[in-house]
């Protein structure tokens, strides 16, 4: 029999982040809504993010992921997929302080003092530069170069589409150092110091995110900045897209559950023709089918996390894809049921409901699209590499 169950530490640290986005985030969503309806900047706002950063350090709740030797939480997946998803009942983007990208911890001693330690600090804030207007999905096809000058390289190109990159003080940079070896031994991953001169410019989008165009303009950087070892950029690349996948779909799922209740509580109280739309079958079916899908999505996110803590990176990555691919698609369609479900008044800008729709269509797109998933997904099978049914190891 396979034990469902969570740990009383799960437990405790589940139930505290839900108290956490009841009591400090959602009393904050009708006042941003406000600020977005009035032309603000989407989301929290600087001073509201630090604060609430800092009531969470208070109760030790810093670095959900972060190793303990480096002050932080040190917890597993599964239960940073539980973290996720209650940090997903909110339309509001928040983050818990203490977290670094998992390649910097590749990082040598003196590249650790001045880059990982600061940003797992919160006194300096990075971004994963990749993709660029011809090299999405394919990232292999990144045209950025770096050639060597003496002691230092000089970077040329554009990466786009790179979030935090319009706030981020440094920049994890690959570029092509060998076109003669491809993507495997002829990229390189640099740390980038925007005072080394780079510039950057949002990119406006439907959602609350605001990705960057980042530019490289002869921008030269000391060969002490290569992270990792020179033409091994593209397995860390490899393995910042692989460190959580399933924490996409997790804070959907949380997202689902609210939007859900949110139906629910509104089917019993409207009413048409004498009674509540509750009564209607057309819209009990919408809201079993979402009840299905959700709680179907929570197991697959579960088992993706689950396989990520087994240390199995084929396994893991599949079961990654197919718990993104689900969710993105079954988020979607949610979403468009909920607002279906209270008609013109989810249309408006006066609910989160419409809010939630235009981010929740992100997912499909970012860090693998849906076509991405599939191809993942149907490779793997193919090629033998995961066998059908193996999904419990």
């Amino acid at each position: 029999m396979v034990d469902f169950a969570l740990s009383d530490e799960q437990r405790e640290i589940r139930d505290w982040v839900r108290t956490f986005v009841e009591r400090e985030l959602m009393p904050l969503e009708n006042e941003v809504l406000r600020r977005e309806r009035e032309g603000a900047e989407p989301g929290l706002n600087a001073e509201e993010r630090d604060r609430l950063q800092h009531t969470a350090r208070k109760a030790d709740f810093w670095g959900v992921q972060t190793p303990t030797e480096y002050g932080g939480m040190g917890l597993d997946a599964v239960t940073a997929a539980l973290i996720e998803i209650e940090l997903g009942r909110t339309f509001l983007s928040f983050r818990f302080g203490g977290e670094a990208d998992n390649i910097l911890y590749y990082a040598n001693e003196e590249q650790r003092e001045r880059y990982l330690l600061p940003t797992i600090n919160g006194d300096r804030r990075s971004c994963f530069a990749i993709t660029e207007p011809g090299a999405g999905s394919d990232a292999k096809a990144i045209r950025t170069r770096a050639r060597k000058e003496g002691s230092q390289w000089v970077i040329n190109g554009e990466k786009t589409f790179i979030t935090h990159g319009h706030e981020a003080d440094f920049a994890m940079v690959f570029a092509v150092t060998d076109p003669q070896l491809g993507a495997n031994g002829g990229v390189t991953c640099f740390l980038v110091d925007r005072e080394a001169g780079w510039t950057s410019e949002p990119i406006d989008t439907m959602g609350e995110r605001r990705p960057a165009s980042l530019i490289f303009d002869e921008v030269r950087v000391p060969e002490e900045n290569v992270l990792g070892e020179v033409g091994q950029g593209f397995a860390l690349a490899m393995r910042w897209i692989g460190k959580g996948r399933y924490l996409l779909p997790a804070r959907a799922l949380g997202g689902c559950e609210r939007l859900l209740g949110k139906s629910i509580e509104y089917a019993n109280t409207r009413e048409t023709f004498g009674s509540p739309i509750a009564d209607r079958q057309a819209i009990q079916w919408m809201i079993a089918d979402s009840e299905t899908e959700i709680e179907a999505l929570r197991l697959l996110v579960l088992h993706a996390a689950w396989r990520a803590d087994q240390s199995d990176d084929r396994g893991s990555r599949h079961s990654q894809s197919i718990a993104k691919l689900y969710g993105g698609v079954k988020a979607n369609e949610i979403v468009d049921r909920v607002m279906q479900i209270h008609g013109g008044m989810g249309y408006t800008r006066e609910l989160p409901i419409e809010r939630w729709y235009r981010d929740l269509r992100l997912l499909r797109i970012f860090e693998g699209t849906d076509e991405i998933q599939r191809r993942t997904i149907a490779r793997d099978l193919l090629t033998g590499n995961v066998a059908i049914g193996s999904s419990l190891g």
